[in-house]
């Protein structure tokens, strides 16, 4: 599989480009692998990237989005931070990758059992930490059940998948809200915004309807 030129990004659409992460997925939970030379995709590359989609993720180590949707050099941008939520960097680096670097699709991806969702669920204090997990608190606040405060923590897994998967949802609205170029871009339908989770125990990434 070569690297995406000027003509092939052109060739994807918003549509297009979910599927062929879809595709990855499955091929990476199936312990598959596209055909692609790395040392020909950084040669065919040294001039100019042309992806196809940007990614939000978070930085734990199980979660690789090069790896869980089996990309290659050149094929998605890739921005990680603990807990996948949005501020103004991420956002500036979201719109230089679709306005300018063609992207067509912008994936929130947040996972199950979440190191950084546990610590907003726990309330935890760590230097820098404690402000950095204040911008992952109003998805805990938004989760109601249960609403038995001895329920409310990490060791409660449900609850913190459920905070999780609100945590994405509330990063896509931040999106739209706060950049007005990718949410003209998502009503001319340039790009799709959407949302998913990876599940650590199977490898498998569920898109939000």
């Amino acid at each position: 599989m070569k690297a995406h030129t000027r003509e092939t990004q052109a060739t994807m659409t918003p549509q297009k480009s979910l599927q062929y992460l879809k595709e990855g997925n499955l091929r990476f939970q199936n312990n598959l692998k596209a055909n692609r030379n790395l040392l020909e995709q950084v040669n065919d590359t040294s001039e100019g990237q042309f992806p196809f989609a940007t990614i939000l993720s978070c930085i734990d180590s199980r979660v690789s989005a090069e790896l869980v949707f089996d990309q290659g050099l050149g094929d998605i941008f890739s921005v990680r931070i603990a807990g996948n939520f949005i501020n103004e960097d991420i956002l500036g680096s979201m719109e230089f990758a679709s306005k300018l670097a063609g992207t067509k699709l912008i994936v929130v991806l947040g996972h199950t059992s979440c190191g950084a969702i546990k610590g907003a669920c726990d309330d935890a204090k760590l230097g820098n930490l404690t402000t950095m997990l204040g911008k992952i608190k109003p998805a805990v606040e938004a989760v109601a059940e249960p609403a038995d405060k001895s329920q409310r923590n990490s060791k409660n897994l449900e609850f913190v998948d459920n905070v999780a998967e609100k945590n994405v949802r509330i990063a896509i609205e931040n999106i739209r809200k706060q950049s007005p170029i990718l949410k003209e871009m998502e009503d001319n339908n340039e790009i799709d915004i959407v949302g998913a989770m990876y599940d650590i125990n199977t490898g498998a990434v569920t898109f939000f309807e």
